[in-house]
């Protein structure tokens, strides 16, 4: 499967590019599907609740299912690589990966000057271009405009994987 990473600040908007571009991508008659890392930690499950608990016994993995939806939770001991995740879904044409700023693959950053945060484009040269809401220097990059989407989806479907 072909992986396309989105990298950015905190609330520079990938979150709100990648739900922008999913239909607009499916309208391409691609299938799509999205991996998000998160540094907050998550739970899905509750305490108190039977897979909470089949997990507190020791459960490896526990299958939560329901009217056509399911997860599928798994402890690990260590960190696992994004292939290896992306190895455990179903195949489709592309994947879009929020976060995992260190993976090896084809990133875009959203990039909005106005947090006042430092750029990553300008140390990683997976970087393919950067998503920005004002005019940018990009070290050479293809600049995408942040708030087009159909522009951004034009540029990815350009894009060898």
């Amino acid at each position: 499967m072909k992986l396309l990473g989105f990298i950015g600040s905190s609330g520079s908007g990938k979150t709100t590019l990648v739900e922008k571009i999913l239909p607009l991508l499916r309208g391409h008659g691609l299938r799509v599907s999205a991996i998000k890392h998160t540094h907050h930690g998550f739970d899905v499950d509750r305490p108190g609740k039977d897979s909470f608990r089949y997990r507190e016994a020791g459960a490896e993995e526990v299958m939560l299912v329901a009217d056509g939806r399911w997860a599928l939770l798994r402890e690990e001991r260590q960190e696992v690589s994004l292939e290896a995740l992306a190895g455990r879904m179903a195949p489709v044409d592309i994947v879009l990966v929020e976060g995992f700023k260190l993976a090896a693959i084809p990133k875009i950053e959203v990039f909005r000057p106005s947090l006042g945060k430092p750029p990553f484009f300008t140390n990683d040269v997976g970087i393919v271009a950067v998503a920005c809401d004002a005019p940018l220097d990009a070290g050479g990059r293809v600049v995408l405009p942040l708030n087009e989407p159909a522009v951004v989806v034009e540029f990815i479907l350009s894009l060898s994987l």
